[in-house]
């Protein structure tokens, strides 16, 4: 009699491959993947024959080794064609994996994250985001997690502190906590894959992420705040060369360029580079306000005295000539290419 547990596993299996094989023909167009159809899959068969089960495997082990890191979570994050089932059986496939790469655990790393938000209220409070509650939350695919975390986890508790305490982008990057935790995961090896560890590393990167979002939208609102206060002052380009732009940047654009980084960031929000310039961005522009501020309390007080130092009186200040601000006069550091470039530190967190 057939019906064993054997059957039972292979009908499952089906299943999910049923369920994921639209989401990675998609994935496979996103980012132009040449790869065959599998016949029963595109057929929809209920029952395949073992040897359509055997090409089904092969086919999605071929598109695992061929998805990049980055693609999985740029795919996810922007399309309609994944629920909480489908990232179920993603997750599934990957910890099912024997042996597991590193390419594995970041997939996972991500998943896991996904799922955990997708199953999440987003009125969640940071309080309430205990290792109890994210091991329920995870239970339908890590099963039952004993909470007993081992004391080389106790660093994320550490750094999410630090985050919490950053006000804007640049602090979140020049503290290098991102890279931090990267460390640590990379450190721990097989250790990664103790239940315990991955909700452990869930939580920190759902934190990490709430953070890094709070401090984009301050940057974001800092710097249109800021474009807006100086066109009133009758400043209307900035020299920008430190976030890599003009030396004659127009106000409008600036502004334009921050809608459209809200969109991408929320996309792919962690995007490398950009964020660098976000972070610049909004240096550059509160540097020229503070500046402008000084220009406009020096010559209120030349008005008050009746004219300038040398008798001579003031230029209005729509007569003025908007200001050229030089970034060489910054005492901040000039930006660095090379810390710009997105790392894998870069990518994995949020």
């Amino acid at each position: 009699m057939n019906s064993s547990p054997e059957l039972n596993e292979l009908a499952a299996e089906w299943r999910n491959a049923r369920l994921l094989y639209p989401v990675y023909l998609a994935l496979a167009r996103e980012f132009v993947i040449e790869v065959p159809d599998c016949a029963d899959l595109e057929a929809g068969s209920d029952g395949p024959s073992e040897e359509g089960m055997q090409q089904a495997r092969q086919w999605f082990q071929s598109m695992d080794e061929r998805i990049q890191v980055h693609q999985l979570r740029q795919f996810l994050q922007t399309t309609a064609l994944t629920d909480n089932e489908s990232l179920r059986a993603l997750l599934l496939r990957h910890l099912g994996k024997q042996p597991r790469t590193a390419a594995d655990r970041d997939k996972i790393d991500f998943l896991l994250v996904q799922f955990f938000s997708h199953a999440t209220p987003s009125r969640l409070e940071d309080n309430d985001c205990d290792l109890e509650y994210v091991a329920q939350v995870l239970e339908p695919v890590l099963g039952a997690v004993e909470l007993k975390a081992p004391d080389w986890l106790s660093p994320l508790e550490q750094i999410i502190q630090s985050a919490n305490g950053c006000h804007r982008l640049s602090e979140l990057f020049n503290a290098r906590l991102l890279e931090q935790g990267r460390k640590l995961k990379v450190q721990s090896g097989e250790k990664y894959f103790l239940p315990v560890a991955m909700v452990g590393f869930t939580r920190f990167s759902f934190l990490m992420r709430r953070v890094f979002f709070r401090l984009m939208h301050g940057d974001l609102n800092s710097i249109l705040d800021g474009l807006r206060e100086l066109e009133n002052r009758g400043v209307t380009t900035l020299d920008c060369r430190r976030a890599h732009f003009s030396h004659q940047e127009p106000t409008d654009r600036l502004r334009m360029i921050c809608h459209s980084w809200k969109v991408m960031f929320h996309a792919e929000y962690s995007s490398g580079q950009p964020l660098k310039m976000l972070a610049d961005l909004r240096t550059v522009v509160e540097e020229v306000l503070t500046r402008s501020e000084g220009g406009k309390a020096l010559g209120a007080a030349a008005g008050a005295s009746g004219g300038s130092a040398e008798g001579q009186p003031e230029a209005s200040a729509k007569s003025r000539p908007a200001a050229k601000f030089s970034p060489n006069t910054s005492t901040a550091p000039e930006f660095d290419i090379a810390a710009g470039q997105p790392s894998h530190g870069d990518n994995e967190i949020l």
